[in-house]
């Protein structure tokens, strides 16, 4: 949105461990900011901390106590504390809604007036609890007198995603895979773009007080992205198209097999269109990178993951 070099800053993330946080915090490093992750674990996470002017730090981001403290150095936070399912003692209320809570308070004690806030596509619409506490924790934000930006992705991938990762996993296995709301349209962003449009906000104040909605150039129906994973691996599976009824049976059963490849929120969640209205990305001057080309690389770095995986857990690390 301009051209003007970047200022660095002191930057505070939650969830920077995360899968958009791991691309994300590279790409503030390379604009030089000083950037504090906190984390439940920092171990799991040093290749993080050898990047220039990165630290991680073992911390309870729901602590405001702690919150504050970590804040007082700092000149913006901000948050990509965000769950897809609820599961052991994860919960959408408490990781959406009562953490940005917290942060916007801690915020405010510590003197830090700038935060950016990772939302979703269609936050605040539906059945599903995701989006209504997406949206919830967005009213927090909107309402707490600091200078805010909030990107609403859709759905999003990369190396490392939950989306491809998914498919392909479930592809592998199954010769027949019955697909729930196998017309739901999604419009997939890169993490990389994503990564961008914070970083950019980051640097340009002009964002304050706006609401980003980033998705990629290609809407497709979720039965298109998986038949295209499909044929990316080169397998023969039948992808068998389920009506709502069944679908909601399938999603029912899906929070009990192992990784919870569908649950009830889920069904809900894609009962609405993640596809945007106001192209965020050209709006900061990004031009957003389309889903089905980047396939065959993406496939390539998810089973060269999941071999890494694979030899840690035979190594007991």
């Amino acid at each position: 949105m301009n051209d003007r070099p970047v200022r660095p800053q002191r930057l505070l993330i939650l969830g920077g461990t995360g899968f958009v946080g791991s691309h994300l915090v590279p790409r503030l490093a390379a604009d030089d900011h000083a950037i504090t992750l906190l984390s439940r674990n920092r171990e799991r996470h040093r290749d993080l901390a050898v990047l220039p002017r990165v630290r991680i730090l073992n911390a309870d981001p729901y602590d405001r106590a702690t919150l504050t403290a970590h804040l007082r150095d700092a000149d913006a936070a901000i948050n990509l504390v965000g769950i897809l399912n609820e599961t052991g003692g994860a919960r959408f209320r408490r990781a959406h809604v009562d953490l940005t809570a917290t942060l916007v308070a801690a915020c405010r004690e510590a003197g830090v007036g700038r935060l950016h806030q990772m939302s979703s596509l269609r936050a605040g619409e539906g059945r599903s609890q995701y989006l209504i506490t997406r949206g919830e924790a967005e009213a927090v934000v909107r309402a707490s007198g600091l200078a805010w930006t909030i990107h609403r992705p859709s759905v999003i991938f990369g190396p490392g995603d939950g989306l491809v990762s998914r498919f392909a996993a479930l592809l592998r296995i199954a010769p027949v895979l019955p697909l729930a709301r196998p017309q739901a349209r999604l419009a997939p962003v890169a993490v990389a773009d994503v990564s961008e449009a914070i970083a950019r906000a980051v640097a340009d104040r002009a964002t304050t007080g706006r609401a980003f909605e980033l998705y990629g150039p290609e809407t497709l129906t979720l039965i298109e992205i998986v038949r295209a994973v499909r044929d990316a691996m080169g397998l023969h599976r039948l992808i068998l198209p389920l009506p709502d009824a069944l679908g909601r049976v399938q999603a029912r059963l899906g929070e009990f097999l192992p990784g919870k490849p569908i649950s009830r929120d889920n069904f809900l969640s894609l009962l609405l269109d993640s596809v945007g209205r106001e192209d965020g990305l050209a709006a900061l001057g990004i031009r957003a990178r389309p889903f089905l080309p980047a396939l065959p690389a993406l496939l390539h770095d998810h089973g060269r993951q999941a071999r890494y995986d694979a030899a840690r857990a035979r190594a007991g690390r």
